[in-house]
């Protein structure tokens, strides 16, 4: 599936100056705010950036027409959604018949039910599958290991494996072709943190989708943890979700 601005597109006007060329990036977007920010944390930083949404049966479909939103707004060079059916495996309550909690606590260090099992193993695993058809080494994911509800495959430390998985296990690692790297500008930031930068770099709040468990108009249901996280960033950062 293509972007606005169709294959390979660098978006252009007659008579425009030509904007200078821009090295490429796989940024995985999935509509929500945390990847949002990174999208536009790498347009800020020269990347000329390749948008991957993954369509993995997740029940809160509505976070892929906030992807397309989020894209167009932010510039994406493409967008390309793939599917993969982690329905198939099931296992969360994110994929599987299984309710989502809410009014958890945030404090809880056990796993949560919306665990997705090697979620982002897959998803880094596709992304770094186009990065190496793209002659891309970059490769940004929003992250975030400090208000990240528990998910194991958030980490620094999992990052960094994979990071190497990635150099070991691809040709353009093993020839030295590209410095393969895994970019998560969010690890270290609070969800504060992530409002303000957001904030700082023009996201465009009203176009992002959070909520877990959203009805059947699409909108969240303010109890989940990725609603309550979400509200609790933009408390804490005194901005306005809107």
């Amino acid at each position: 599936m293509e972007g606005p601005e169709g294959r390979g597109g660098v978006p252009g006007r007659t008579g425009a100056a030509v904007e200078p060329l821009r090295r490429p990036a796989v940024v995985l977007l999935s509509g929500g705010l945390d990847s949002a920010t990174c999208l536009a944390y790498a347009r800020r930083e020269g990347f000329a950036c390749h948008a991957l949404t993954l369509d993995y049966g997740q029940r809160h479909r509505v976070e892929l027409e906030a992807a397309a939103r989020v894209a167009a707004a932010l510039g994406a060079a493409r967008r390309l959604v793939v599917q993969v059916d982690l329905r198939a495996f099931g296992g969360s309550a994110l994929t599987d018949d299984i309710a989502v909690p809410r009014g958890r606590s945030l404090d809880e260090a056990a796993i949560p039910p919306t665990y997705v099992p090697a979620r982002n193993t897959v998803f880094l695993s596709l992304a770094l599958a186009w990065a190496e058809t793209l002659a891309a080494g970059d490769i940004f994911i929003g992250v975030n290991a400090l208000d990240y509800s528990g998910y194991p495959d958030c980490r620094p430390e999992f990052l960094a494996a994979f990071e190497g998985l990635a150099v070991l296990g691809t040709k353009a690692g093993v020839e030295g072709r590209l410095g393969l790297k895994i970019h998560a500008p969010l690890i270290g930031l609070s969800k504060a943190g992530i409002v303000k930068l957001a904030r700082e770099l023009g996201v465009p709040f009203g176009l992002t989708h959070s909520c877990y468990d959203p009805d059947g108009e699409g909108r969240p249901c303010g109890e989940c943890d990725a609603c309550r996280l979400r509200r609790k960033g933009f408390e804490e950062a005194g901005v306005e979700d809107r």
